[in-house]
């Protein structure tokens, strides 16, 4: 568990005198705060506040860690800021986290050029579909696809995330004609277990927004399961274009529905608000927007 940022909580619910308070000036949700606090009591095993429906006081344990943990603040402020200034470029361990099919085919074939230009960085990156809590799993830069809830997090969007509504030729030619959103009702569509495109797809189409149910013998919560299916003549897929580009180009799948675009959502590059931004997640934040831009996100 990283320590220093719920440290960090503890210490400014002390100082402001509740989570309400310490949230409004860290710029993050009064449960976050709760959160931070609550799991560092577990971490150390031990109660830091005793908490009432109107009050909350220190324990005794609770005093006497408030002051260790200013002074170790502190220190770690002193000590990044002479870091800093010593090296003045970025070095030390980069945990990213990212969605599965973006991470292996456009972040993992671009981080050779980061690491070539930032010798002293050394990358970890993690790949699920899954939501990650980035301040309990210890990321430095999350990459999520979606509108974003948490107002804990900064975030830069990167561009729209393009999906693609294709199929192979074999299934096309074996099954009844696709004309319209609605036909996809009487369609073996490729299900993926994500909460914006398990049982309905949405596309914008000469007659505005059209949001249809679809439904599929094949479910799954990774993609590549998908790709393999469609390109087997199993069904019709809806994922993002750079699973589906390759296949494209070379006609073993090909667009259903060209005039009606699949809606997109945005990618997301997030860091935590109330970390210092270090040389190098600054550097990475930077490489990714001048890498991933929506031309090159859209890019067939």
């Amino acid at each position: 568990m990283d320590v220093i940022s719920p440290m960090r909580t503890f210490v400014r619910v002390v100082e402001e005198g509740s989570f309400a308070a310490a949230a409004n000036t860290l710029g993050i949700s009064a449960q976050l705060v709760g959160k931070q606090v609550q799991g560092l009591e577990r971490h150390l095993d031990v109660r830091l506040l005793n908490r009432t429906t109107r009050r909350q006081s220190l324990t005794d344990f609770g005093k006497a860690f408030y002051e260790r943990a200013r002074i170790i603040l502190s220190e770690l402020e002193e000590t990044e800021r002479m870091a800093a200034e010593a090296h003045g470029k970025p070095s030390g361990r980069l945990r990213v986290n990212a969605p599965v099919t973006f991470g292996a085919r456009l972040l993992a074939p671009a981080l050779p050029d980061y690491l070539r230009a930032h010798p002293q960085v050394s990358v970890e990156l993690t790949l699920t579909n899954q939501l990650v809590d980035i301040v309990d799993e210890g990321h430095d830069v999350v990459f999520r696809v979606g509108r974003l809830a948490d107002s804990s997090l900064v975030s830069r969007t990167l561009g729209p995330y393009p999906l693609v509504l294709c199929a192979a030729p074999a299934y096309l030619a074996a099954h009844p004609p696709i004309r319209h959103p609605r036909d996809l009702q009487a369609h073996e569509c490729l299900g993926f277990l994500h909460a914006q495109l398990r049982t309905h797809w949405t596309f914008n189409g000469p007659e505005g927004e059209e949001t249809v149910p679809v439904s599929g013998r094949l479910m799954t919560n990774q993609s590549e399961p998908l790709l393999c299916a469609a390109l087997a003549g199993l069904g019709i897929m809806l994922q993002s274009l750079e699973l589906v580009r390759d296949a494209l180009r070379d006609g073993r799948l090909v667009e259903v529905l060209p005039d009606y675009v699949p809606a997109a959502s945005p990618l997301n590059l997030m860091f935590q608000r109330d970390r210092k931004l270090t040389p190098k997640v600054r550097s990475f934040v930077d490489f990714c927007v001048a890498r991933f831009t929506p031309d090159v996100l859209a890019r067939r």
